[in-house]
């Protein structure tokens, strides 16, 4: 019964991605969906990208584990950055009418920062992706015994390139509507469950207030204070200048509806965290022989809690409600972050090549470049023995240190210049690299154990100001928003 749901779950998704396709008539349809969505599906898109594998699999099992303590970064510093995105990115972002977030580094900067902050924010991609094929592969690996974890991250893969491939932002968009009703309702349902079986609502959190799982600042030491602001900091700033948050704003139907989905979906998204945090908690209440997957040598071990106990703990309905519900999650980040890197590289990378293609032509560039970031997320996957929560935060780090000062600074800074972007990109970047050999994130020594990424984004913005206020060696005529927009439209048809 359950694996029959599971197969005509994928099977629906894949089919509501081929109709999608029918949607699609040229690149500006594939990366942003025509700039036409209503609000509930723009908020539906914001909410189901972010709640992904790592949301309900690793960092409810590290709050399970560690405490509110340790998932500073996830959900605090993602439900942050959409709401800093939203009053203060998104209607920038959305008057610009541009495709994606590279178009702006052009705009503001020109094309060399505009290649640099495009391969970055395009790699930090890898991290994320890759968490949602190894979370997919994971549940299906529990799911069908017979199959290595390996076998089971490639056929995943597969599934999730194939949707995306054919409709883009189009089919991220409609499964994201199905995907978050079933997220909602399935994670509601078994949380209910489990709740009661524990013993109720009040024991489980008496339980966790009781083991000071609730304590947001229950750090003694430099070092735990340390890795706390960093995961924050990188989390809420990091995720910024990234593609598909510029996708989601940019394919709002208008001004209004950008900034209220956005705001929306992170509020929600905070909310909704807890849930399968509150899950994961009362699976070590009713079994406590599930803590001992804490002391496992592989740390992804951790993460087979929850799907561990619904597989075996409880009535077959619920076990369709989760799987169905986690795959949602996996499915509609998945799918997000396959086609964000996509879109960046083909759009900002590749562009200097391609301005003579015609848009029929643009379009399959796209899908291949689409389905080649796929095959290095999926070889990521397979070789790693990250959990998801690490993936995604060190695929952060990327953004932190190369994107966010130019963008902000772009935005709110008018003497920011050229010279002071690629004076932040060219110091900070070595910074970063050099500290993450020196930390020692357990170190007594403060200048060690402060989170490399922190050293970057500090370097970052004394880069900025330094170029700035130098003479201008490297100057920049800035084109007019409307006259990129066209002819960026030109070819990416706009």
């Amino acid at each position: 019964m359950l694996i029959a749901c599971v197969i005509v779950y994928m099977a629906a998704t894949v089919a509501v991605g081929v109709y999608a396709s029918s949607r699609v008539k040229n690149s500006k349809d594939f990366m942003v969906a025509g700039r036409s969505l209503p609000l509930y599906m723009n908020f539906a898109c914001v909410f189901a990208t972010w709640f992904g594998a790592e949301t309900v699999l690793s960092v409810s099992a590290k709050f399970a584990h560690k405490g509110l303590g340790a998932v500073s970064g996830d959900p605090f510093g993602a439900s942050t950055c959409l709401v800093l995105v939203a009053f203060f990115f998104a209607r920038t972002f959305y008057r610009l009418e541009l495709l994606t977030i590279g178009d702006y580094y052009h705009l503001r900067y020109g094309k060399f920062v505009e290649v640099i902050t495009s391969l970055g924010i395009a790699s930090s991609y890898l991290g994320w992706t890759s968490a949602q094929l190894s979370a997919l592969g994971l549940v299906t690996n529990v799911l069908f015994p017979q199959l290595s974890l390996n076998e089971s991250i490639l056929i995943g893969a597969v599934i999730v390139t194939v949707y995306t491939l054919f409709g883009g932002m189009w089919s991220v968009a409609l499964t994201d509507v199905i995907q978050t009703a079933a997220i909602v309702l399935g994670l509601i349902v078994v949380a209910i469950l489990l709740g009661n079986k524990a013993g109720g609502f009040d024991v489980v959190l008496a339980a966790a207030h009781k083991e000071g799982k609730l304590n947001l600042f229950p750090h003694v030491t430099t070092a735990a204070w340390m890795t706390f602001i960093g995961e924050f900091i990188t989390m809420s700033l990091g995720s910024i200048p990234q593609q598909d948050v510029f996708q989601r704003v940019t394919s709002a139907k208008n001004e209004q509806t950008a900034f209220v989905g956005t705001l929306a979906g992170g509020l929600f998204y905070f909310a909704f965290a807890f849930v399968p945090m509150f899950i994961a908690y009362s699976a070590t209440v009713i079994d406590p022989a599930y803590i001992a997957h804490f002391k496992a040598e592989d740390a992804r071990e951790v993460q087979k809690i929850l799907p561990s106990l619904i597989l075996h703990d409880t009535p077959i309905w619920c076990q369709v409600l989760f799987f169905g519900a986690v795959l949602s999650a996996i499915l509609s980040t998945a799918s997000g972050t396959l086609l964000a890197p996509a879109s960046v590289l083909t759009e900002n990378v590749l562009q200097p090549f391609t301005k003579h293609f015609s848009d029929k032509t643009m379009l399959w560039l796209l899908r291949t470049v689409l389905i080649l970031v796929a095959v290095v997320a999926t070889l990521i996957s397979v070789n790693s023995e990250s959990t998801m929560y690490e993936m995604v935060e060190s695929g952060y780090k990327v953004t932190l240190v190369v994107a966010f000062v130019p963008l902000v600074c772009g935005i709110y800074w008018s003497r920011a210049t050229t010279q002071g972007a690629v004076f932040s990109i060219l110091l900070s970047v070595p910074v970063w690299i050099a500290a993450e050999y020196q930390c020692a994130e357990h170190s007594e020594q403060l200048w060690r154990c402060v989170p490399p990424q922190l050293y970057g984004l500090a370097v970052s913005f004394a880069g900025m100001l330094l170029g700035s206020s130098m003479p201008p060696w490297i100057k920049h005529s800035q084109p007019d928003p409307a006259e990129l927009a066209k002819k960026r439209g030109a070819t990416m048809g706009h």
